[in-house]
């Protein structure tokens, strides 16, 4: 898949294909310096993580209010959620030259983003409308980590792998919730978990 491609199937706006031209520039030229995705995913990067991030779209149309993503690496999803809505997008990450990296595409890109370069527990914490993370923990653990900033209307959004029903048995031990599990769009093992109502037992 290229960028042409991947607007032909997305219908993405000129002025979004052109931020995300450009965060995949960035990121090809940053890897060679700084490991921020798997070197064998970058020859497919609109498909393997353009598109994986983009997908979660489809499943909280035209989202706004504050959005929080933990753990975010290089960026996937939380910068190309904020390329393509209008929500104000925090990202969460402990390592500070991904940090640097996500500023930089923030900046080069126009693409207004907080960066929290803490770990997740050292946050102080607030309330966040949507929840979101990519091949971070187990969904239990996941929970854990959002609950001092979520709230009754939050909704959750996970991409997760091929454990994802144990993992959703796992967490239903300690956790009461509404879930809806959509296949992913990019892997055949992988889906798109989206919560709501969640609270502890």
């Amino acid at each position: 898949m290229n960028a042409n491609e991947f607007s032909k199937m997305t219908g993405v706006s000129r002025e979004t294909l052109e931020k995300l031209e450009r965060y995949v520039t960035l990121l090809e030229k940053w890897q060679k310096a700084i490991n921020l995705v798997s070197n064998s995913t970058l020859a497919d990067v609109w498909e393997r993580h353009i598109l994986d991030s983009y997908q979660i779209l489809d499943h909280f149309k035209q989202p706004t209010g504050t959005w929080l993503d933990l753990g975010s690496g290089a960026g996937f999803p939380a910068l190309v959620i904020a390329m393509a809505s209008d929500v104000d997008m925090h990202v969460v990450e402990s390592d500070q030259r991904k940090c640097l990296f996500m500023r930089e595409v923030s900046r080069e890109t126009s693409t207004p983003i907080t960066v929290h370069n803490q770990r997740i527990e050292k946050i102080e914490p607030f309330p966040a409308d949507y929840i979101s993370a990519r091949a971070l923990a187990p969904l239990e653990k996941l929970l854990e980590y959002s609950a001092p900033f979520s709230h009754q209307k939050t909704r959750f959004c996970f991409l997760k792998g091929q454990d994802v029903d144990a993992e959703l048995t796992n967490a239903a031990k300690c956790w009461k919730l509404t879930s809806d599990k959509h296949q992913s769009l990019t892997s055949k093992d992988g889906s798109i978990l989206s919560l709501k109502e969640v609270s502890r037992l």
